[in-house]
């Protein structure tokens, strides 16, 4: 055996992955519940691209301008449904005890319509503190997207302060081409982008054929994951969670959500709950 081998042996490069093996993933997240997204959701489907929707549901559907409660299980099924407050004030300017029960009511509320836990939000008008950020854990709250670009494909240092890599009137197709040509494994990279559907409307320039663009040329790569924002957060809480023995011979995955790894440029899949040798 010679030396390069004995050290690969004995230290292994080990990697986190995305599901599959996968290196890259692409993220979209769009504010209000306006009707509008009625005609995103079926473009994202078209393409199979996953979306989190941020809704107020304090807000009506009153003159038909934003999509009703009851509308709202089915409409973005395969999404994320994810909060935006009750009412969607400036938090900033906020007592604190109204801003804890702007999240609490909208994730309720919320919650009734979509059937399952909401954990994520973005913050209203792009408004916050860092008491609002310290206190969202205990509301429930595992993300919050900020608002304004990266021009970046770096996974966040915290997901509390998520801000995207453009919204969708910014470099769009720039960064989605220079996204879809990163290969460098050794990287994760996340592709983020975020708006409003109103955006696209009539009125603001009746541009749907900029989304439609841009998810027909990501849609649909073998080396992309297509996933919501919760889905982000679930999967790298599961990965940072996995145990490795002290060797690196043996990996322990105590989550019930499978994690991929690479080890020494070999994809290995862990099993929830699983002990493998690697």
């Amino acid at each position: 055996m010679d030396i390069q081998e004995q050290n690969r042996r004995l230290l292994k490069t080990i990697y986190t992955c995305f599901p599959e093996g996968k290196h890259k993933v692409l993220t979209m997240s769009y504010d209000d519940g306006r009707t509008y997204d009625r005609q995103l959701v079926e473009i994202f489907n078209k393409y199979g691209i996953k979306g989190t929707f941020h809704l107020n549901s304090g807000i009506g559907s009153e003159y038909g301008r934003r999509i009703p409660m009851s509308e709202v299980k089915e409409l973005y099924k395969g999404h994320e449904v994810s909060c935006h407050t009750y009412t969607h004030p400036t938090i900033a300017r906020c007592p604190m005890d109204q801003v804890i029960q702007q999240i609490i009511l909208d994730r309720r509320i919320l919650e009734e319509a979509c059937g399952y836990p909401v954990r994520g939000m973005s913050y209203p008008n792009g408004s916050y503190t860092k008491e609002i950020v310290d206190i969202l854990p205990a509301c429930g709250i595992e993300y919050c997207r900020v608002v304004g670009s990266t021009d970046d494909f770096a996974m966040p240092e915290n997901f509390l302060v998520w801000k995207s890599t453009c919204h969708h009137n910014h470099n769009l197709m720039q960064n989605a081409e220079r996204f879809a040509n990163l290969h460098k494994k050794q990287y994760l990279y996340m592709m983020y982008v975020w708006g409003h559907s109103y955006e696209f409307a009539p009125e603001n320039g009746n541009n749907w054929d900029l989304i439609e663009g841009f998810c027909k040329y990501i849609g649909g790569r073998d080396d992309i994951w297509y996933a919501t924002n919760i889905e982000i957060v679930d999967y790298m809480n599961a990965a940072k969670n996995l145990k490795f023995g002290a060797a690196g011979n043996i990996v322990y995955n105590p989550s019930s959500t499978p994690v991929w790894i690479s080890v020494n440029e070999r994809t290995v899949k862990i099993d929830g709950g699983a002990t493998v040798e690697i």
